[in-house]
Formats: structure tokens, sequence, C-alpha cells
């Protein structure tokens, strides 16, 4: 993916029917679903894609057990088909996983039974197992590390897991395999009107500094927390559409979580649920909900999100977490849409709103990774509208997605390529080292590193060991002594000097404290 080659598509095209801002999972759904309609396509990302909140997630496709709580059936019915069919169209990124709710009251077991009960039925055709009781027995040979004091046994449902970063990547592959432009590093700095109606935008590539003027029949505003910076480019007094939430998670050692499930905990002090999730030989746990004044790259974990974290998952687990335990701990910002009245961000709603400016410029805020495609669909749509661009339907429904490949064991370390993992394991045999590990913690090799930048837009050592590995997430400090390495290869590709390579590495070790606890 060769970024100069991209660069001039910027200017042998003079018109596109569709310029999207933002990389993250809204960005490249609506992006993949134009391209895929057979609209001229560009997505622009200021950073990397999934850099923000799109690879910061809970790491699940779900109905939201949650939401069936407060009452938002149709939510619910909306993110359970979209699960289905994600598990349909990339089953090499998103599979099956149990989830156990531990019961420890007499009134627990038919009060949640009834629940996720609904929350099968809801789903339909597109449902991946049924709910089902367990005994005390059970529950412990599916979660032996729950706390044993009192319980009385457990409730089983079935939800979609995932890697959120490599959905991106497969994503922005899928928007090239179909004639659309992706380009990360490429961050929109203004917005061209003509008559008071957006007809383009400017753009400034952050390696190089060289400016684009751009023209688009339509613009479309997916960025994320970060959408109200982009309205207020056409409109100074735009009033404020997002109210930013932060989300923490913490990372454990498997250990912790050894069984072949994850635990939902279903009412937390906050009212919010809480989970423990087995990933990547990881126990991820989260989330917290903590509304914050602005919206940033790189959030940090407030102290109390940490307590809460800690304090909870020692309620649940035998093995109770300090902070000395925790190999990362990362945040990420939801862009949830403000409601009147609300009086905290867990009670905001999760659906997703589309909003058109009387400039054309149109916006799509809210929602949730599972809900990616739906509103992509939703969005491309009204684009259309707007430009005057010809009615074609959605085919995203049944649309596979790049790398799409079944049977892949999600023990597999090279699972997350799917189909790409042939021509994967041929690039390493080129090199005899490239099949060495990065580091003896990770499951990845050297030749991923040269496959990232050759064919999936890596241009930094943290896109390569946040994004295109989870290096950072499973383990930070591990992640920090494998970035020399990192940038090596990548300066060999890439045509760096050791000078670059210095400042990477300089600057990744920076990031990376940030995701540990000291």
């Amino acid at each position: 993916m060769r970024r100069a080659e991209l660069l001039k598509e910027l200017e042998v095209e003079a018109v596109w029917d569709m310029i999207i801002i933002g990389g993250g999972a809204t960005g490249l759904g609506t992006a993949v679903e134009a391209a895929s309609r057979g609209y001229r396509t560009l997505l622009l990302e200021q950073s990397d894609f999934a850099k923000g909140t799109s690879s910061r997630s809970t790491k699940l496709i779900h109905g939201g057990v949650r939401y069936l709580q407060q009452g938002n059936l149709s939510l619910v019915l909306e993110a359970l088909r979209e699960r289905g069919l994600l598990i349909r169209n990339a089953p090499h990124l998103v599979h099956n996983l149990s989830f156990v709710v531990p019961l420890y009251d007499w009134w627990e077991g038919p009060f949640y039974g009834v629940g996720l009960k609904l929350y099968d039925l809801l789903a339909g055709k597109l449902g991946i197992g049924p709910s089902r009781l367990l005994s005390r027995e059970e529950t412990l040979r599916h979660i032996p590390t729950v706390e044993q004091s009192g319980l009385r046994g457990g409730v089983m449902y079935h939800d979609g897991q995932f890697d959120d970063a490599r959905l991106a990547i497969s994503l922005a592959l899928t928007l090239a395999d179909l004639g659309g432009v992706a380009l990360n590093y490429l961050p929109v700095s203004g917005i061209i009107q003509s008559n008071g109606l957006v007809t383009g935008v400017e753009a400034r590539d952050a390696e190089s500094g060289r400016e684009y003027r751009i023209q688009g029949r339509v613009v479309v505003n997916a960025a994320g927390p970060f959408i109200d910076g982009v309205r207020r480019m056409v409109d100074p007094e735009a009033r404020g559409l997002i109210t930013p939430s932060q989300g923490v998670h913490l990372v454990l050692d498997g250990s912790f979580l050894p069984g072949d499930s994850a635990i939902m905990v279903p009412h937390t002090d906050d009212g919010r649920v809480l989970f423990a999730v087995p990933w990547h030989g990881r126990t991820i746990v989260g989330t917290t909900d903590t509304q914050v004044p602005t919206a940033t790259l790189e959030p940090l974990p407030l102290p109390e999100e940490i307590d809460f974290l800690l304090t909870h998952a020692s309620r649940y687990l035998t093995r109770h977490p300090s902070a000395s335990d925790v190999l990362s701990v990362f945040a990420g910002i939801r862009p949830l849409v403000r409601s009147e009245g609300s009086g905290d961000t867990a009670s905001l709603s999760r659906d997703h709103t589309l909003l058109v400016d009387s400039s054309g410029l149109v916006t799509i805020a809210g929602g949730k990774w599972t809900t990616y495609r739906k509103m992509g669909e939703d969005t491309v749509t009204a684009a259309a509208q707007v430009a005057g661009l010809a009615e074609r339907p959605s085919v995203t429904g049944s649309l596979h997605l790049h790398g799409w490949q079944e049977g892949v064991a999600a023990s597999n370390p090279w699972q997350v390529y799917g189909s790409d993992a042939s021509a994967l394991e041929r690039l390493v045999a080129e090199k005899p080292d490239w099949r060495e590990p990065l580091h003896p913690v990770f499951p990845y090799c050297r030749g991923e590193v040269v496959w990232s930048v050759r064919h999936e837009w890596a241009r930094t050592v943290e896109d390569v060991l946040a994004r295109r590995t989870r290096a950072l997430l499973l383990d930070a400090r591990s992640s920090m002594a494998a970035a020399p390495a990192v940038a090596d290869l990548m300066a060999g590709e890439l045509g760096k000097d050791q000078a670059w390579q210095d400042a990477q590495v300089a600057g990744y070790c920076r990031l990376a404290r940030g995701y540990l606890l000291e």
C-alpha cells in the first residue's frame, strides 16, 4: 500500500463522489458502503486508522444486554442483527464467545434467565447460541476463578468477540478492494464552500506538509469525538452535538480468567455492566463511563477509574488484582450524542444520529462498533441524496470483508489476517530472521512489521505496536522493549535513517508509559 501512489489519486480525481472525514469504525464503514455502491470514494484520517475510540473498545460485537435493561429494544434488535451479519461477513475477525453471569442471590436466576431468553428471541435466525441456566459446578467449570463464596450458579449467554483495530484495517483494505482510496495522516484543515454549500475539503499531509484542495459532491463528517470541530469549520457558531464519555479498561494476565468464557456483571456501583473477557491470551476488565470536558487522541485514565475497576474485579475474582498486576491500561472516548436533561453519560443513548446541515455537510454521530455497517448504510443513502447521485441499493449486508475465511481457529496467531495469511507466510519465508519473534511475550514475528508497512498503511512504530499488532495493549512495558526492532525493520522499508528510528522509539516509549500504572 504505497502512500505516494495513493496521494497521486488526489491529483488525478477532479471531483470525488464522496469525501469522508474520519478513519474510525464509522468513517471506514461509511466509505466501504459508498464504494460498494459504486460511488468514487475518498476517506481522510488525521492520524492512523482506528487511532482513537475504535481501537479502545471492550472487544465485543454485541446486542447490548444493558440496553435491554434500559428498554431500548430497537437498538438491541438492530445490534443483534448487525452482530449476526458481521460474524458471517468477517469470520476471521469475529467469533462466538460465551458469557456467564454469576448468581449470588435467589432471585437472580429467574430474573436474568428470562431477560437473556428475550435476548435470544430478539436475535431470531441470526442468533449464535441459546442462553441457559448453569449449576454451581457448571459455572465453576466455565469460569474457575470466579468468587465462590455465596455462588449459587450462573446464566450463560452468547455474544461476539473481535479485534477492533484489525477489523478497522480489514475495512480499509475492503475499501481499497472496491476501488476507494483511504489515506491516514492527512488531516482535514478546512471545508471548501461555494455559495453557502460545501464543495470539498482542504487537507494537509502530516508527513510532507503539502496542502491539497479536494473537490467532492458531498462531504461526510464521521470524525467521532471530533465531529463538532469539523462542523465548526463550516459554522463557527454550531451548537455542540457530542458529550464525550471516557471508558477505561485494564489488561491482566490470562491466568486471572483461565476458563473458556467471559464474566458479565450486570450491575455495578454506578449502574453499568462490567466485563472480564479473555482476549489474545490476556484478561480485559472494563469499562467505566466518565464524562470528560474535551476529547483527545490519547486520553488518560483517572485514578478513580482504576480504583473502580480493581475494586469490582476483586469482588468477582478469587485472585484480587492490584495495580502491579496490570499489564496495560487503555482509555477511549465515546462520542455520545448530547441529550437535554440527562444526568450522566451512562444514561445517554448509543443510537446513532444523522444530521444534514443547511450547507449540505452530512454528519454521522453516536453509535457503536457493532452497528457501524448500518450507520454507514444510513449515511450513504442520505449523502447520495444530498449529492444528487444515482440511487443504488446497499449490498454490505452480505459483503465479505477483506480476508474473509472460515474455519480458522481463534488460537491461531495469524487468524486476524484471514486469507492473507498465505501471502504473509510467503513474505516471512523471504528472510530467515523475519520468522523471529518481536519479543518473547508476544505471538508476533518480525515479518509482520514488514507486512504492515507494505500492505496495511503502517507509518510509525506506534501504528505497528498499537494497532497492526496489539502489543501495546497486551503488555505495554514489553512493547517498549520491542520498539527498536520495529523501528529498524520499518526504516528498511520506508528508507528512513537512524535519526528517524531514534525519534520513533523515543516517541513511542513516551506514549506507552501512559498505558502503565506506575
